[in-house]
């Protein structure tokens, strides 16, 4: 038995640990950074397996560095374990149907994506200490990912600045080495403060903290045919001022995202979003108070180490399923609009080139992806991670974990559904497979780890991190 099939072995041994973990934090949903829950089942695998855990990092109470080793390479892997509002769902069944409405539910799988980090860490360990290989492991666990930024704060504190690698994951409908960049965020709330009166007796005597929230909105709507095609702005009212009509409104607060394709973009465009804040505050007489919340840089993958977490996915994958599986995967799929299905489709058609017509349509109405898709590098960018933070300090890669089911999306009741089915659990201990393998190539080869080196400093140059985040700021 080579070094890579022991290290699938020692994850296969250990299962029920990790299985165990990521159920008991999918019955635990919590958000952002209050996580306490959610937490403990990292703690008590990683004080069994040794590891020295220092908990608290960042200012965050449940966030943690877990270590084992000493020596070169350092080899970061990254867990999350934060779930969503308002995505309760009764385990394993086919239609929307809330264990209790409006509570939390981990619709973006991260009971499994950090529990695979998990995962790999002990596995990497346990045959380090076999085979008694040098090198440190570090598992860092992230919370509030969801537009908490956990990771941002990390970077921004020189959390990951020992690291010479780091590796995350994510679920996804497909599987892949992650080539594709993300988008930088950056998020605020506006506060507007008037003064309240009567509006029919006297509402010249009023300021209106709504009117000033709604000139804004309409600024920020002119402002759009005036920046990159590809940024986004984003906004919700937290506070429209009260419910009765005949009141000059003394309140309101917005909550606006910008994003971008890279920091300085979002950077240049938040900035006229705050001009045009304190213009709609100049025109009615109203305090502004902006309060930054959060944010998150562009996700930049590195080629050498994504090429050959890739190549680790091929040997590892895909995922065996029976046929009972396949169909809770395909009924789960069945529920995503005509236009998915589409989408599925074109998919395909696109990564198989040379398959028949036949092949493709099996591929997309699989229910869940049978095939991993090709590797391909891309500026194309989507949503936001803050995976992107770590990114711009230390070299990283990430691949998509594909045992959700196909055309669904993640924060999506379908994804909890799934959350702890027996797909579920193959997923995570693949996921943990290629942690521990990919980890293994680094302390395997020192060319790969200098590689991925060179290739960051290619990307980067002489530049050093700026978080988006302002040093004042802390998590919340």
């Amino acid at each position: 038995m080579d070094a890579k099939e022991r290290l699938m072995q020692i994850v296969e041994d250990k299962q029920n640990e990790f299985i165990k973990a990521s159920d008991q934090i999918w019955h635990t949903p919590e958000t952002r950074f209050a996580v306490e829950k959610s937490v403990q089942p990292y703690y008590d695998v990683l004080e069994k397996e040794g590891f020295e855990i220092k908990k608290g990092i960042a200012d965050m109470d449940y966030s943690f560095e877990a270590t084992w080793g000493k020596g070169k390479p350092v080899i970061g892997m990254l867990a999350e374990y934060d779930a969503l509002g308002n995505l309760s769902q009764v385990a394993g069944a086919t239609e929307h149907q809330p264990i209790v409405a409006g509570d939390n539910g981990h619709g973006c799988g991260h009971n499994v994506l950090g529990t695979a980090a998990l995962a790999g860490a002990v596995a990497i360990k346990t045959l380090m200490e076999e085979e008694q290989l040098s090198g440190t492991i570090k598992l860092f666990g992230c919370p509030a990912e969801e537009s908490g930024y956990g990771k941002a704060f990390m970077a921004r504190d020189g959390i990951f600045s020992d690291l010479d690698i780091a590796l995350a994951n994510h679920p996804m409908d497909s599987m892949s080495g992650w080539g594709s960049s993300s988008l930088a965020v950056l998020q605020c709330y506006y506060q507007f403060t008037g003064i309240p009166a009567h509006a029919a007796a006297a509402p010249e005597m009023g300021r209106s903290a709504l009117d000033a929230a709604e000139l804004m909105n309409i600024g920020v709507q002119f402002l759009r045919e005036h920046i990159i095609d590809s940024a986004r702005i984003h906004y919700a009212f937290i506070d429209a001022g009260g419910e009765s009509a005949n009141v000059v409104q003394p309140s309101a607060k917005l909550y606006y995202f910008i994003r971008a394709p890279h920091v300085d973009q979002a950077k240049a465009i938040f900035a006229r979003v705050d001009k045009i804040a304190e213009g709609a505050a100049l025109m009615t007489e109203t305090k502004l108070t902006k309060e930054f919340d959060a944010g998150c840089s562009d996700f930049i993958a590195n080629k050498p180490l994504t090429r050959a977490i890739d190549r680790n996915l091929d040997i590892v994958g895909p995922l065996k399923l029976t046929k009972e599986e396949l169909a809770f995967e395909k009924k789960l799929s069945e529920t995503v609009s005509d236009a998915s299905k589409q989408n599925l489709y074109h998919r395909a058609k696109h990564s198989f080139p040379d398959w028949t017509e036949e092949q493709i349509k099996a591929e997309a109405d699989s229910g869940i992806a049978l095939h991993k898709l090709p590797l391909e590098f891309s500026d194309e960018t989507a949503g936001s991670t803050d995976v992107g933070d770590v990114s711009q300090v230390v070299p990283t890669a990430q691949f998509t974990n594909g045992f959700e089911p196909q055309g669904t999306s993640p924060h999506s009741w379908q994804w909890v559904s799934n959350g702890i089915s027996s797909v579920a659990h193959k997923g995570l201990l693949l996921g943990g497979k290629v942690f521990a393998l990919t980890a293994y190539d680094a302390l395997a080869n020192p060319q790969l780890v200098e590689d991925a080196k060179e290739d960051f400093a290619a990307h980067f140059g002489n530049k050093l991190f700026e978080s988006p985040i302002p040093a004042e700021v802390k998590p919340r």
